[in-house]
């Protein structure tokens, strides 16, 4: 309401946030010289900051619990700035100064790219070089694998293993006194061992580097064939969206092999809040959206067995990229396959683009977009809880969301496959028999190509993938240069499939009675 001697002039402009120097002072302690401008008007000083750097990711494993007193944990170090400061935290955090210390049993793994990503036999060493330089100092327990390994990977690896019963918050306090207990008993045993050790050596549960001829473990440089199949495969790929996602799902078998075969039941990876936020976005438009909350949560659970954890989802680049130049973190340069790319040669890289031009005009952007991640739920859809294991994609392990219902995915699927199955339809109007032989592998009893149905390989792997995958596997003229272990298990599944559609008419079903009295 207007009121009589009001004045009506222009408001002030706001007052801007001072800039930091000499006489602004650290927001936390109040005492200290800022170094560091993480947003506008919050300044640390290198203390405050390491120790905020710190708290968040302690927070992040004490929040949620799954990483249980002396588990095995493998830390998937690619040697860029965020996964370098993830191992970087782990190993402060088991140091003997940290004030609390860590209480799992660490591993790291990293995955040598170099063939995907065209570089020649001498940089791939000379990089391999410096990867064992900096494992060395770290002194955990390493495993250095190259991506050609995956064509020598087992069908077994695609198997979702049964997950054990819910870790419950009185099952972790069990855990952690149980911990404590053998830590006592060891620490009481060992005490006259350790009196003869020097001031200043720290003792170590494990050894200070993985033997690289310690089987199962894959070993040296790989053959040139699996060299020459890798490359074969990635230059049949039409499109770099296509070939980043295939790269990122031979990495992720290959990571969880080694976890399998090594007793690691996590694995941390550094995804950080941007890049979360870039990989939220850019798994909506490849048609990945029913499984956000698998792909960009704390944890992800669909190998049952091995869970992936993402520690480092609270930290942004900015500030990894402060943290690891104030305290010298040591990291490694590897080009990607979308090195030196053009910004639209990709949906990842448009999309990288798209997020991280907004955040410089919005610094909120990415937090925004961060948050909205974090409401997801994981539930499946109905019908489609997660059991069998023919009911999951064949590449991403998630459960399939492609059905017979009159609904869009369903729609996109059929359209998308029709040309594809159609050399099966003629065949199968032409009297050629449909079901699978039961050689496997295709093996010399096998009947595939002598049943003139070589071609519809494709298709049994085209079913057994999710609305993503088929959408990737487009960009793919030929499935026959992707690796032995997934043809096979597509094939596995088919006949299983064929047999239980042979046999369900003989089989006798449960009674919704008895149903509710064996789950009782």
């Amino acid at each position: 309401m207007c009121q009589v001697g009001e004045d009506y002039a222009e408001p002030p402009p706001p007052e801007s946030p001072p800039a930091p120097g000499r006489g602004q002072k650290c927001v936390k302690c109040k005492e200290g010289e800022p170094v560091v401008v993480i947003r506008a008007g919050d300044a640390f000083c290198r203390d405050c900051f390491k120790a905020f750097y710190i708290h968040k990711f302690r927070a992040m494993l004490g929040k949620n619990r799954l990483i249980f007193p002396g588990e095995k944990v493998l830390l998937a170090w690619s040697g860029g700035p965020s996964s370098s400061s993830m191992v970087w935290q782990v190993f402060e955090g088991l140091s003997q100064h940290s004030a609390k210390r860590l209480r799992f049993v660490p591993g790291v793994i990293y995955v040598d790219e170099g063939a995907a990503c065209g570089q020649s036999p001498k940089d791939r060493a000379k990089t391999l070089a410096e990867v064992k330089q900096v494992l060395h100092t770290i002194s955990f327990p390493w495993h250095v694998v190259s991506l050609e390994e995956v064509f020598s990977l087992p069908p077994s690896v695609l198997r979702c293993c049964p997950q054990e019963l819910a870790e419950t918050e009185g099952a972790y306090k069990a855990a952690v006194d149980s911990f404590l207990q053998q830590q006592h008993v060891l620490g009481a045993e060992g005490a006259k061992d350790s009196c003869g050790l020097g001031q200043g050596k720290e003792k170590r549960s494990w050894p200070q580097s993985q033997d690289p001829h310690e089987p199962p473990s894959p070993a040296g440089f790989p053959t040139a064939a699996q060299t020459e199949a890798l490359c074969r495969l990635f230059e049949s790929v039409r499109t770099l969206t296509a070939k980043e996602e295939l790269l990122q799902t031979l990495r992720s078998h290959l990571i969880l092999h080694v976890a399998r075969a090594h007793g690691y039941s996590k694995v941390m990876t550094g995804d950080s809040c941007t890049r979360l936020a870039i990989k939220l976005m850019t798994n909506l438009a490849l048609g990945r959206g029913a499984f956000l909350a698998w792909d960009t949560g704390f944890s992800d659970e669909r190998h049952g067995d091995v869970v992936v954890v993402r520690p480092m989802r609270e930290h942004t680049l900015k500030e990894v990229a402060f943290y690891n130049r104030l305290f010298t973190v040591p990291s490694v340069f590897t080009p990607a396959v979308d090195t030196k790319a053009p910004e639209k040669a990709s949906i990842h890289r448009l999309m990288e683009a798209f997020i991280l031009r907004l955040q410089a005009q919005f610094p909120s952007t990415v937090s925004t977009v961060y948050r909205t991640s974090e409401k997801l739920v994981k539930e499946p859809r109905e019908g489609r809880a997660g059991g069998p294991e023919g009911l999951r994609c064949l590449l991403c392990l998630c459960t399939l969301d492609i059905d017979t219902a009159d609904s869009a995915t369903a729609f996109g699927a059929q359209t998308s496959t029709l040309s594809q199955m159609l050399p099966s339809t003629l065949q199968a109007e032409a009297g050629t028999p449909t079901g699978p032989c039961h050689a496997v592998g295709g093996g010399p009893g096998c009947c595939w190509k002598a049943c003139g149905r070589g071609n519809d390989s494709q298709t049994q792997v085209i079913q057994q993938l999710c609305y993503g995958c088929r959408a990737n596997m487009k960009d793919l003229p030929s499935l026959d240069p992707l690796p032995p272990y997934i043809l096979a298990e597509a094939q596995l599944r088919s006949q299983r499939a064929w047999v239980m559609q042979e046999i369900q008419e003989y089989l006798i079903e449960d009674s919704d009675d008895e149903a509710e009295t064996t789950q009782s």
